[in-house]
């Protein structure tokens, strides 16, 4: 006859292969589900400085400050399948240096459980907004774009963007004070 060991272990691999298949199926049950939904942006204060980025050559870059308004409810996209939701915001921009320039500005982690319900006013960006030269002044077309990404108990991990940007302009002139 067979041994305890090996009794063992064909019980274990039988369960380790049927917990497997269902949580394959689990996940199969969430495939479809359209995880995108409505955010609205705004910008309430924008200026920019040119100042030396010491982390960098010492050489004067354009650093863009803003305050922004988003509102969302994102309590729908909490399913089983949904640990939580990583977002971040995301200034986007083309200069001659670069075709796209891609910042964060800004982002959350929202746990299950917790108020998915968003509406700040007037926040401050959590991010620098350094530009790698002086693309940021008089520029006419900033666009900003909520995005989160669903980190679930079994599955992928998708990359979702908001339905509704924001585009906005830098000012002509750098400011001297204060920000």
């Amino acid at each position: 006859m067979y041994s305890v060991l090996t009794r063992g272990n064909a019980i274990l691999t039988y369960t380790l292969s049927v917990l497997a298949c269902l949580t394959f199926l689990c996940f199969l049950s969430t495939l479809t589900v359209d995880y995108r939904t409505a955010a609205q942006m705004n910008t309430v204060k924008v200026v920019v400085k040119n100042v030396p980025d010491y982390g960098a050559s010492r050489e004067r870059n354009d650093l863009g400050f803003l305050t922004f308004d988003l509102k969302t409810d994102l309590s729908h996209l909490f399913n089983w399948n949904v640990k939580q939701l990583f977002l971040y915001l995301t200034a986007e921009y083309i200069t001659p240096n670069n075709e796209l320039n891609q910042v964060v500005l800004w982002d959350k982690i929202i746990l299950r459980g917790e108020n998915a319900l968003l509406d700040f006013k007037n926040m401050n960006t959590k991010y620098y907004f350094w530009d790698d030269g002086n693309g940021l002044k008089g520029h006419q077309n900033v666009t900003l774009t909520l995005s989160w990404n669903i980190i679930p108990n079994a599955g992928l991990l998708p990359n979702i963007e908001a339905i509704g940007q924001h585009s906005f302009k830098f000012p002509t002139e750098y400011t001297q004070t204060r920000v």
